[in-house]
């Protein structure tokens, strides 16, 4: 039984000694903290330095005369809790109608956005061509990273980033530590990453949905703008749509870039206030964040062809879409996080959580579905 053991040992040390040096040898030092921390959770921003995005003047939401006065639909609440949500938030017309929380969380708790921060980095585009950071979306990708300049890369276009069609080969994989997701996550040099792919098919014709690509939209809007993207968030959205708690956004090192694909940390009630300015179609109180023209593209289909040859109805610049709902689009988060727009009912759902359920049908999770339906009848 001793020599069992024994041979047990040695064969985890053989693994954790062969593990050890091809993450060293290879340059893969990410893989270790992608295999201490194994998978992705909502308050990752603890182990990952931040950025801080900052407020100025505050301004609350107003309670309104129904707030809290429904319960929560018994099927909708069993799956709510089933998936492990921790916040759920419902705006209507501009006052909180509805909210609750789970697990110890509250509504000033920070949780990770994950891919929700995408839509975000959109929005900062927005704000950069109103500004005239950024002159069109039609601009080349290499007019802002040198990188770009050469090959297939200087076919690229910021609105194939935009609309997560640039041909790169990114490899969008969550499970495997090797994927350059992985690497982007846990890396310590984001630049390099992004940059680092190579373009397989002509930009502007493949539908791929892609991290890397809104990561190089990070890095643009930091060329174009001459700040960091927490900087410049602060500036152009966050103290405008007047949050009341400073956004933490995870970068890939003290003093590096934002991870602008994800991460951005903040809590449901303010993250609503991103639905309330796309509810008002990009303006904040009547005052213009985005372009209007920049507001209907972001929520619009981008019609290229997806991986099945189907013109991709479902996405639009960094939002996605509902088609059996038209009119109602969301930003989504890989565990569940989601910012629901819905313009007919003057209604913004924010639910954050730990997990996502299964696609329902159109690239469309369960409880999206569920949540939609629940607040056309409110």
């Amino acid at each position: 039984m001793k020599k069992f053991f024994r041979r047990i040992l040695i064969f985890l040390l053989s693994v954790i000694v062969i593990f050890s040096a091809y993450a060293l040898i290879s340059g893969r030092t990410y893989l270790f903290g992608a295999v201490y921390h194994n998978f992705a959770n909502v308050d990752d921003y603890k182990i990952f330095s931040n950025n801080t995005v900052s407020v100025n003047t505050p301004q609350p939401w107003n309670n309104s005369r129904d707030y809290n006065k429904m319960s929560l639909p018994t099927e909708l609440n069993t799956l709510l809790e089933k998936i492990e949500s921790i916040g759920l938030v419902v705006i209507k017309n501009d006052s909180v109608l509805f909210d609750r929380y789970w697990d110890g969380y509250s509504d000033s708790s920070y949780s990770g956005s994950f891919s929700m921060a995408k839509s975000i980095t959109s929005l900062l585009v927005g704000a950069a061509i109103k500004e005239g950071k950024i002159k069109s979306i039609e601009e080349p990708v290499a007019d802002y990273i040198p990188e770009f300049k050469e090959g297939e890369k200087a076919n690229v276009r910021i609105v194939d980033l935009l609309t997560m069609s640039s041909g790169s080969d990114w490899d969008e994989s969550y499970s495997n530590p090797l994927s350059v997701t992985t690497e982007l996550y846990y890396g310590s040099d984001v630049y390099k990453t992004a940059t680092g792919v190579h373009i397989i098919k002509k930009p502007g014709t493949y539908h791929n949905y892609k991290s890397g690509d809104t990561q190089l939209l990070g890095l643009i809007l930091e060329k174009a703008t001459g700040q960091s993207l927490s900087a410049y968030a602060s500036a152009k959205l966050w103290q405008p749509i007047g949050a009341l708690h400073p956004a933490l956004w995870s970068t890939d090192k003290a003093g590096g870039n934002e991870k602008c694909y994800c991460c951005f940390n903040s809590n449901a009630k303010d993250f609503a206030r991103i639905g309330q300015l796309m509810l008002d179609s990009g303006r904040w109180k009547g005052n213009e964040i985005i372009p209007i023209d920049y507001y209907y593209k972001s929520i619009s289909p981008n019609m290229i062809p997806d991986g099945k040859g189907l013109p991709c109805d479902y996405y639009g610049f960094q939002w996605w879409l509902v088609p059996y709902h038209p009119g109602v689009f969301y930003a989504r988060g890989i565990l569940g996080q989601y910012i629901i727009v819905i313009p007919s009912k003057k209604m913004v759902i924010v639910r954050l959580g730990e997990k996502r359920g299964a696609i329902l049908k159109h690239t469309v999770p369960t409880e999206v579905d569920a949540l939609i339906n629940w607040g056309m009848g409110l």
